[in-house]
């Protein structure tokens, strides 16, 4: 029988022993050598959450399904830690006439018992994933409300980010200061985003502008040295682009143009 390998490891995941991609990948290959399967391909997705499918290898492991007969994994969580996407799988797979394999719990999914002891499991772990991710909610919530610094988010177009703070970026910050300059001499978010892309000026991820990325910045506390997650708003240690009254007068500005602004800061 030929079998796909599929292993993965979160962040999370790289910290706990027996999770680690080599370990998975040694413990996989045994047991195929030992069940005299022909290993058809090996997937691994490094640094992945198990909570959604946008997983490169495991996208690339499903685009190739003809090539395979069954997929093995070592344990069920390793493969989707959402109940409702691992079902959605095993449907393609039985479907398709393909078999799952789970090593360490000794699941088949030919048998009706197997696939109830599977949901189950699988249940199990899903439950636990969204408990983590209520701990990590309520952790960053406190951090926010006790203004304990940078929370998880994308680092904003301006700045970089290192040693647990946000670094000014000088060229983007001069781009950040020319938006809100634009927009208060009267130029609109829209017009803002052409002339951009007009002058091969990058977004952060090297993408082109759009009124939404436009609209983003001018509406971001952090430009004047703020810090917002959810519905807090911290004074921050890092360098500020722009002037705390600029940011209010952009957001009157946008009101008045029948646009939706940030709430505006107390000074």
């Amino acid at each position: 029988m030929r079998v796909a390998i599929y292993t993965r490891v979160s962040t999370e995941d790289q910290a706990k022993e027996g999770f680690s991609l080599d370990a998975q990948l040694d413990k996989l290959r045994s047991y195929c050598k030992a069940r005299d399967w022909t290993i058809a391909g090996e997937f691994i997705d490094d640094g992945y959450s198990g909570r959604n499918t946008k997983r490169p290898a495991y996208t690339r492991m499903m685009d190739s399904i003809d090539s395979w007969d069954a997929l093995l994994v070592i344990k069920m969580d390793r493969i989707h830690r959402n109940s409702k996407n691992f079902m959605m799988m095993m449907e393609d797979l039985k479907g398709l006439e393909k078999e799952f394999v789970s090593m360490t719990e000794s699941l088949d999914t030919s048998t009706a018992m197997g696939r109830f002891v599977m949901d189950i499991i699988q249940r199990i772990a899903q439950l636990e994933s969204e408990q983590i991710g209520e701990r990590v909610y309520i952790g960053m919530e406190q951090k926010a409300r006790t203004n304990g610094g940078v929370l998880g988010f994308n680092i904003p177009y301006g700045y970089d980010y290192g040693d647990g703070k946000l670094l000014l970026n000088i060229n983007e910050s001069n781009v950040v200061k020319n938006i809100y300059s634009w927009y208060q001499k009267g130029k609109s978010m829209g017009q803002i985003a052409e002339m951009l892309n007009d002058t091969k000026i990058p977004t952060k991820k090297g993408g082109f502008w759009a009124k939404k990325t436009v609209s983003t910045i001018l509406k971001n506390p952090t430009y004047c040295g703020y810090l917002h997650w959810e519905g807090y708003c911290n004074k921050s240690d890092h360098h500020a682009i722009i002037s705390e009254p600029t940011f209010n007068t952009i957001q009157k500005l946008i009101a008045k143009r029948g646009g939706s602004p940030a709430h505006q800061l107390v000074l």
